[in-house]
């Protein structure tokens, strides 16, 4: 397995997932969020830029393995996709399900949304890098 398109798309997802998560979450809506209870105390941007590391690194490590077949970016955005689906339900629905939250509907809006935009626009790049590494050794 080459090793580059693994780190380009965690470094993909990486720039993507922590400014976003920041300006969504921190800049944006703040004190929806807060409202939401999705905050207890200042949130660890260290330890979120490492889980966003992490995740980054498994999801490219795992997409040559997943078998769609659409090619490029739509065989990457379909990834993405289900992906997402799975996030989605330990994120979102889990949050709801431990938490006892003013206006659940609400959160679950933003979340999908905001993780919608997240994996979206990953799904599109992990599907160009991929197709740039297999066009380079075809």
């Amino acid at each position: 397995m080459n090793v580059k398109p693994v780190m380009f798309g965690t470094l993909a997802y990486t720039l993507i997932t922590f400014p976003l998560a920041v300006v969504w979450h921190v800049l944006m809506f703040e004190e929806k969020y807060k409202s939401f209870g999705y905050f207890q105390g200042e949130p660890s941007f260290l330890l979120g830029f490492a889980t966003i590391l992490i995740q980054g690194a498994f999801l490219s490590f795992l997409y040559p393995f997943v078998k769609f077949s659409a090619k490029g970016p739509v065989r990457g955005f379909t990834y993405s996709l289900f992906m997402g689906i799975f996030f989605w339900t330990s994120h979102v629905l889990a949050f709801v399900a431990k938490h006892s939250i003013h206006n659940p509907v609400s959160f679950v809006l933003m979340e999908s949304f905001y993780l919608f935009l997240q994996f979206g626009i990953y799904g599109v790049l992990i599907g160009l890098i991929y197709q740039k590494w297999s066009n380079q050794n075809a």
